[in-house]
């Protein structure tokens, strides 16, 4: 298991194994399960679907192991409840949480959008910038939402490169234009024009040195529709 600390060296709250992320939305699931004692109604509490939640647990328990504990309905009563397995995974992905909040108070892009289109639990938005995916619970094509993307899940790249198709992180992919530079002790905060919208993406020293950011440098953002969040306007 390893902490994915992302392709420019600034991080995300994330583990990972075997290529597997286990992610905020994985600690919010498992939480209310410890919470209310059964999957079904942390699904409804969250608002998600239940058959994904339960696929998202097998996902998860191929690579991590056992981490929720069915038990069978009878005189004691039905329900689940966290293995040790899980809870040295949540206090592992905790830890990580808390010092990623430590480093900065992470700022937010905020675009304005209507959603074009859903497939599964993947929206497209239209934004001031393109379209926008992102992962959504109950949203309608049509609907009015804003569109928020952290500065520590945004990846920065040189245009010239070309990384492997990856379907499942569904990336967003946007070419920008450096236009201010922020120094910090640990980390940079890179300001990137698209149009008349500007996003921020943390890096770190090393990372700004090798891509030779300056004002006035192209560069590509990219960052995963899991680390896309969509707050309705309608609801």
């Amino acid at each position: 298991m390893a902490d994915d600390p992302g392709a420019d060296g600034h991080g995300t709250a994330a583990l990972v194994r075997d290529g597997v992320e286990f992610d905020e939305r994985d600690r919010a699931l498992l939480r209310e399960i410890d919470r209310t004692g059964s999957v079904a109604a942390a699904s409804s509490n969250l608002g998600r679907s239940r058959p994904r939640d339960l696929s998202r647990i097998e996902t998860l328990e191929a690579t991590f192991g056992e981490l929720v504990e069915r038990r069978r309905g009878g005189s004691g009563g039905g329900g689940s409840q966290l293995t040790d397995t899980a809870e040295q995974l949540l206090a592992r992905y905790e830890r990580l949480q808390v010092a990623l909040t430590a480093t900065a108070q992470v700022p937010e892009t905020v675009l304005q959008g209507t959603v074009s289109e859903l497939s599964g639990e993947l929206a497209e938005v239209d934004t001031p910038v393109g379209a926008v995916r992102g992962l959504h619970d109950d949203v309608a094509v049509g609907d009015q939402l804003q569109v928020r993307i952290g500065a520590d899940s945004v990846t920065l790249l040189d245009p010239g490169s070309d990384p492997e198709p990856d379907e499942t992180s569904a990336r967003n992919r946007l070419l920008g234009t450096v236009s201010e530079i922020d120094s910090g002790e640990t980390v940079l905060t890179v300001h990137v024009a698209i149009g008349d919208t500007e996003f921020q993406a943390l890096v770190t020293h090393n990372s700004a040195q090798r891509l030779g950011l300056a004002e006035g440098r192209e560069v590509v953002l990219t960052w995963k529709a899991t680390a896309t969040r969509l707050v309705s306007e309608n609801r």
